[in-house]
């Protein structure tokens, strides 16, 4: 098996999310193009119910985007941060929302233990080498009665792409294992349908909430946009006799082809949530029957 660029940590914090420009790009891409419009960030805050003074810590929160968005939930909380990214970490520091935010691992946090009434880790835990310790790590952090909110990609996420990437392949005459390594995500330790199983590893209790919606381009630039801000996650993977240039080239006209033909180019999504926790948020009847009962 090949080396993920997903997780290796001096491509990730020295190129790809070095600066927020790439990531915000796909973000801005995603804010304007999904059918339904959707408030992706407060979608998944409101997943819990939150009573105003939490204290929340923020994993891998790159440049700070749920940061506002915490706030008004938590007037009387307070806030904190964590990104193996120093970029990243300055840059949502900037903002001058959260109490503290640290240049840290989530796999070793530079937090106490039971600390945290809500943890965050959205759209992050697919790059952490070691899952299993990242995840033992969040549940130290928080409180007993604490919850954990990882929002992340289904594996069937953008399939229209993985297609697209085929015909370019096919149209340069590479096929096999090279391709197939190219098109797999980068990241690909924690989907929507592996999460709830990693999670329960360590919560008693864990749900899913999926947010199927879709990309719809009315023309090419925002998908070469989109495919050019993941260079450095995806060229290392690159098929050998391929270069990144001739790639986006073969790109760029194989979706101007398709939209020139149905007027529009059509990317399904599947994103969504999954929750942890031990005694509280949605399951906190549940469990207290579950120890009334003595069935633990």
């Amino acid at each position: 098996m090949i080396n993920s660029p997903g997780t290796d940590r001096e491509l990730l914090t020295k190129k790809a999310y070095a600066t927020d420009e790439a990531l915000a790009t796909r973000q801005h891409i995603h804010d304007q193009y999904t059918v339904p419009p959707v408030d992706f960030l407060n979608w998944v805050l409101d997943r819990i119910v939150w009573t105003g003074d939490e204290s929340v810590l923020d994993v891998g929160l790159g440049s700070g985007t749920y940061l506002e968005p915490v706030r008004r939930r938590v007037p009387n909380g307070s806030i904190f941060g964590a990104d193996l990214s120093a970029g990243m970490a300055q840059r949502a520091a900037s903002k001058g929302v959260a109490h503290l935010i640290a240049n840290g691992d989530v796999q070793a946090l530079p937090f106490p233990s039971n600390t945290f009434d809500v943890v965050l880790a959205n759209h992050m835990l697919y790059h952490v080498p070691d899952v299993e310790k990242a995840l033992s790590e969040l549940r130290r952090v928080l409180k007993p009665s604490g919850t954990l909110i990882a929002a992340t990609n289904s594996q069937f996420n953008m399939p229209e792409f993985d297609q697209l990437m085929r015909r370019v392949f096919s149209q340069i005459g590479v096929t096999g294992i090279e391709v197939e390594n190219f098109i797999s995500p980068p990241a690909r330790n924690f989907t929507l349908e592996d999460a709830p199983t990693k999670l329960s590893h360590h919560f008693r209790a864990v749900a899913r909430f999926d947010l199927p919606s879709a990309l719809v381009f009315p023309n090419k630039q925002p998908v070469i946009d989109y495919f050019a801000s993941m260079k450095a996650l995806r060229e290392p993977l690159l098929p050998s006799r391929v270069i990144w240039d001739e790639f986006m080239e073969k790109l760029s006209e194989q979706v101007n082809r398709l939209i020139t033909h149905f007027g529009e180019l059509v990317v399904n999504k599947l994103i969504g949530v999954v929750i942890g926790t031990d005694a509280g948020g949605f399951a906190k009847e549940y469990l207290e029957q579950l120890n009334k009962s003595g069935l633990r």
